[in-house]
């Protein structure tokens, strides 16, 4: 892969963390839970996120508000 192509998946991927670490922070959840998180690129240049281990009480609260959102936009 070239570097462009690198440089471009890890921006998507880092742009992805911090839309995920904002909204974690506005459900407040402390960023101890969430440091783990971090974007990464495949060897084709794929963005990914990371999410490392995140504690079961977060992932609830991720989940809830996954729900949430779901049954206002029906």
């Amino acid at each position: 892969m070239d570097m462009q192509t690198w440089r471009d998946g890890h921006t998507r991927a880092t742009d992805a963390v911090e839309s995920l670490r904002a909204a974690l922070a506005a459900l407040g959840v402390p960023e101890s839970a969430w440091s783990g998180v971090r974007p990464t690129v495949t060897y084709n240049g794929l963005a990914y996120v990371h999410l490392g281990m995140l504690p079961a009480d977060v992932v609830e609260q991720i989940a809830e508000a996954m729900r949430a959102t779901r049954a206002s936009a029906h």
